[in-house]
């Protein structure tokens, strides 16, 4: 994304963490979350076995979740918190927690680079076009899952 957007931290609440988990089960492989804010997704998924990277552009936050990840003596190559740009041929698991206006930018960008297997959770704000595989909750808790193969594939007319 060449233009910046600010984008509010509003940290996930513990239920909106357990449904992103729910969504993840049985997947394996690259973890990224995309707006990390504190590391709370990254931290549930490095302990169920993911190789983590947490994406956070707010410098504070990327800070403190390195701090939190070496204090619970959780090896940088488990969860990593970084604030470069996202590449994500490298992930077949993201996770997205971000403003409806960073969403529609986005989306174009995940479904040009993720894998054909990849997975797609997002929380509070679900992408407006695209067909969801499941859901978690409701209101403010409420978490979509959106695999890609399904994402890609033809509308029917």
């Amino acid at each position: 994304m060449e233009d910046s957007i600010e984008v509010s931290y509003l940290p996930s609440s513990k239920e909106q963490t357990t449904n992103v988990r729910k969504l993840l089960e049985g997947r394996k492989g690259r973890f990224a979350d995309l707006g990390s804010g504190d590391r709370r997704l990254v931290f549930e998924a490095s302990s169920v076995g993911f190789q983590c990277t947490g994406f956070e552009i707010n410098s504070m936050l990327q800070a403190c979740s390195r701090d939190r990840a070496w204090w619970r003596g959780i090896p940088h190559t488990k969860a990593n918190f970084v604030s470069n740009d996202f590449y994500g041929s490298r992930y077949n698991n993201v996770t997205v927690f971000l403003a409806p206006a960073v969403m529609e930018v986005l989306k174009e960008k995940l479904l040009k680079e993720l894998s054909e297997d990849a997975r797609v959770v997002v929380c509070c704000f679900p992408f407006p076009h695209w067909p969801h595989t499941c859901s978690k909750r409701a209101c403010l808790d409420q978490v979509w899952a959106y695999d890609v193969s399904t994402v890609r594939k033809p509308y029917p007319s």
